[in-house]
């Protein structure tokens, strides 16, 4: 499989800070590689870097065989680069942000392309609307054919789908999928964890720090025991006896439900019913579930957090 990406000790600071720490990692041709983490993980720095924006400080990369400093030039005509906030012009219509974005990236021919992808967008009815009366998940299939016209070999989308709707967000995933099928390799960041499962592989990443890389369903196979997902009332001060539960790996509250890690639930859950009714709360439903990539993201990062 050939790769696209080859990244090695890659680094960023600013200043005293160390905003991406020794990153290494490769990505092949052809890949949904999903980049996940919290706010201020180092998400958008590794972007910016990858697609020339920010220089490194230290380490290298290869987009494409190209040296992400020496041929930079050459990267940024065989990528596309959608970021947090791609800048679309609010006074254009769908038709003129494409055509822009076109002459830009130095594509005068671009008629027939833009035809595809409003098609393949869904936005041809919509191509004389003005950018800035569109709805949020429109925008964001605007901004990606904008990214696509100069037919990218690689695409780069920082949290493409941060604050758009389900609907919205089920319809980029779409397109995206459709993409692949074209041979395009996309690296995306996203603080969704279910998005992250799409994925061919994800980098779990912390504080500029990538904690594990690995298909999504290696990366679950790291959380040891089983999943106790429980329904109870006060839920906080369940949280709080079970933490001091001998009995129990670790807990994470998720709204109303609790998820609780044992090493064995036929053994464990009747110890946990008792712990919790001693304390006067009540268990009104539990049951055994898959561990998810927040369960593995969330039990990694308690790991790093606990004092040596």
């Amino acid at each position: 499989m050939n790769l696209t990406v080859k990244i090695e000790n890659l680094t960023k600071s600013f200043g005293d800070v160390i905003a991406i720490d020794h990153l290494s990692l490769t990505i092949h041709q052809g890949e949904m590689f999903g980049i996940v983490g919290p706010d201020g993980a180092g998400k958008t720095t590794t972007f910016r870097m990858l697609t020339g924006i920010l220089p490194p400080s230290s380490g290298s990369a290869e987009i494409l065989g190209y040296d992400l400093v020496k041929d930079a030039k050459k990267i940024k005509r065989m990528i596309g680069y959608l970021s947090q906030r791609f800048s679309l012009y609010g006074d254009l219509s769908i038709d003129e942000n494409i055509e822009f974005f076109a002459e830009i990236n130095e594509v005068y021919d671009y008629r027939k392309r833009r035809e595809e992808l409003l098609e393949f967008t869904r936005l041809t009815p919509f191509r004389k609307r003005l950018a800035e009366q569109l709805s949020g998940g429109m925008k964001q299939k605007l901004a990606l054919a904008c990214t696509l016209i100069h037919r990218p070999h690689i695409l780069f989308l920082d949290e493409p789908t941060t604050g758009v709707d389900p609907v919205s967000r089920r319809d980029f995933w779409k397109i995206l999928s459709s993409l692949l099928e074209s041979g395009i390799t996309i690296v995306m960041s996203t603080p969704y964890l279910d998005e992250a499962e799409r994925c061919t592989r994800v980098a779990l990443m912390n504080e500029g720090k990538l904690m594990v890389v690995d298909t999504p369903q290696n990366v679950k196979r790291l959380l040891r025991g089983e999943v106790i997902e429980i329904i109870c009332d006060p839920i906080r001060s369940a949280v709080i006896v079970l933490r001091s539960s001998p009995h129990v790996r670790d807990v994470q509250a998720f709204g109303d439900r609790l998820n609780v890690i044992v090493d064995e639930s036929k053994r464990d859950v009747p110890l946990i019913e008792r712990v919790l009714r001693e304390a006067g709360i009540e268990i009104s439903e539990w049951r055994v579930i898959h561990a998810s990539l927040e369960n593995v993201f969330i039990s990694l990062m308690a790991k790093e957090t606990v004092p040596s």
